[in-house]
């Protein structure tokens, strides 16, 4: 075959396609031209920052917030703290109420042990009944006494043994290479 056939890369002219030199900048600069973008988008962005920094557009806005909605800040802000109010008081009545139910308690206690020792009774079977007294008004549950029963299984019956337990035995299976193929 003849060279003139075959069509050549470069123009006799010097006229280049303009892939192929892009292709060869690509090829030998490649990498500087990736690490460049990378700084000018890392750069474009710090100057971004610095001027929003600089600007402040957040201050209009607060000012433009509180000029216009400053009395229904204040609305809120009262109302709040009218609840608050209400809710103290009604945790401080409760806890009154609850410490007086307390002291009646107290009182209480103090007359009936004072009650017992003049009339002879010990302090110990005071605390008792006492006790049994607090036990029975917390609980809403009426135990009754358990009737004796007989035991389930048999005083000698142990599981680990395999004696006794009927039609259930477990035995382990042969040790070794099965048998069998």
């Amino acid at each position: 075959m003849d060279d003139d056939v075959l069509p050549s890369r470069k123009d006799p002219l010097g006229n280049t396609d303009l892939g192929s030199i892009v292709g060869e900048l690509l090829s030998q600069f490649g990498w500087y031209l990736l690490l460049l973008c990378i700084v000018v988008y890392l750069l474009v962005q710090q100057l971004s920052r610095r001027r929003s920094s600089q600007e402040d557009p957040g201050s209009h806005r607060v000012t433009v917030f509180y000029g216009e909605d400053a009395v229904l800040v204040a609305r809120n802000q009262e109302a709040m703290e009218a609840s608050r109010r209400r809710m103290q008081e009604e945790l401080d009545a409760k806890a009154v109420v609850f410490r007086e139910k307390q002291k009646e308690k107290e009182e209480e206690r103090r007359k009936e042990k004072l009650d017992r020792l003049q009339h002879g009774k010990s302090i110990r079977a005071a605390a008792r009944q006492s006790e049994a007294e607090d036990e029975a008004s917390t609980s809403t549950v009426v135990r009754k006494p358990k009737p004796d029963r007989k035991p389930l299984r048999s005083g000698d019956y142990n599981p680990l043994t395999g004696q006794g337990g009927g039609s259930c035995s477990w035995r382990p299976g042969r040790r070794g290479p099965s048998s069998g193929g």
